[in-house]
């Protein structure tokens, strides 16, 4: 499953590996967009659907993994640890959870600065949102507070986006 999929690019490239997947956003313009791309490749093992990534639709172990990227920064704080817990909830014992986001602290480069500029300019919520982000200390501090242990890092773009990949134990 992915999380906050937006136009679902990352459950639709689950599905092309042949991964019976999942997408789930809010956003019905985003679900539209998901749901033609997911016609136009034909596939098949994918099921994009409107749902609320703070309570999840799903019962509980009912995923073997589930992903989300980009999107943690945007939510207010207790809405970040919510959908943290809800990740847990419906991950099987011992399944995958991956999370993609901006590091903290961000490095001071190029990059970083570039990722300030557009979330300034996205809209005040959104840059309060991210500024909260930054302060609680990112994914490292939503795992720790929801028990989850790092099994692998990852960043890129010179440090500025990290990847954790956690298990649910």
């Amino acid at each position: 499953m992915d999380v906050c999929c937006g136009t679902g690019d990352q459950a639709l490239h689950y599905a092309t590996r042949g991964i019976i997947a999942t997408g789930i956003d809010l956003n019905a313009g985003m679900m539209e967009v998901g749901n033609k791309n997911k016609r136009k490749r034909g596939l098949g093992n994918v099921s994009l659907q409107m749902a609320d990534a703070v309570h999840l639709p799903f019962e509980n172990n009912f995923f073997d993994c589930a992903s989300i990227s980009f999107a943690l920064h945007e939510k207010e704080r207790t809405a970040r640890y919510k959908i943290v817990s809800e990740m847990k909830r419906v991950v099987k014992k011992e399944g995958a959870l991956i999370f993609c986001d901006f590091m903290v602290p961000l490095p001071r480069n190029a990059f970083s600065y570039l990722i300030k500029a557009i979330e300034f300019v996205a809209g005040r919520d959104n840059f309060r949102y991210f500024k909260d982000y930054i302060e609680q200390g990112g994914l490292g501090e939503l795992l720790k507070k929801n028990h989850l242990q790092e099994e692998k890092r990852d960043c890129l773009k010179n440090g500025t986006i990290v990847i954790i990949k956690t298990r649910n134990v």
